[in-house]
Order: structure tokens, then sequence, then C-alpha cells
């Protein structure tokens, strides 16, 4: 499902109009993003929980050559499913 088939989706369960659901979900995932930029966290009960974590800095191999190369540290997004989504999926 990709984010039209969301709006699709909302806008058959709700009856809204498309183009209020669309600026809906695009202001919901912009509020995400930020919140996360900001190195919080953003919690949805029963849904699950976005943050931030920080990998550190390790070495790696280069497929091609063989070769050992360096990757360095970096922030990067991640999802951790609340107990309601995780009874659902299972």
């Amino acid at each position: 499902m990709n984010k039209q088939d969301l709006v699709n989706h909302v806008v058959k369960a709700t009856g809204l109009p498309k183009r209020q659901v669309g600026s809906a979900l695009s202001a919901m995932i912009d509020g995400i993003t930020k919140t996360l930029k900001k190195g919080e966290r953003v919690t949805l009960v029963g849904f699950g929980t976005f943050s931030v974590k920080k990998r550190k800095a390790r070495k790696g191999r280069n497929p091609q050559t063989g070769e050992t190369i360096k990757i360095g540290a970096k922030k990067v997004a991640s999802f951790k499913a609340g107990q309601g989504l995780a009874k659902a999926v299972k």
C-alpha cells in the first residue's frame, strides 16, 4: 500500500473528500518528520512508536573488491510496533 492507496482507503472509510484526506495525511507525515528531526519520539498508542536511533561507526566490506571500508556513524529512523498492531499482525 502506498500513500495514494491509504488516502483512498480513508476516503472510503470516512466519506471525507479526497483532497481533505490527502492534506491531513501529508500534515501527519510532516509532523512526524519534524518531531523526529528534533530527536523526539512520536507515540501512537496501540499502533507504535517512531524514534531516532544512533548507529555507531563500524567497519564494512566492499562487495566488489573485498576491501575493508569505514562506515560512518549516523542517525536512523526507527519504528517499534505497539501491542495492538503486533497482535493484529500476529
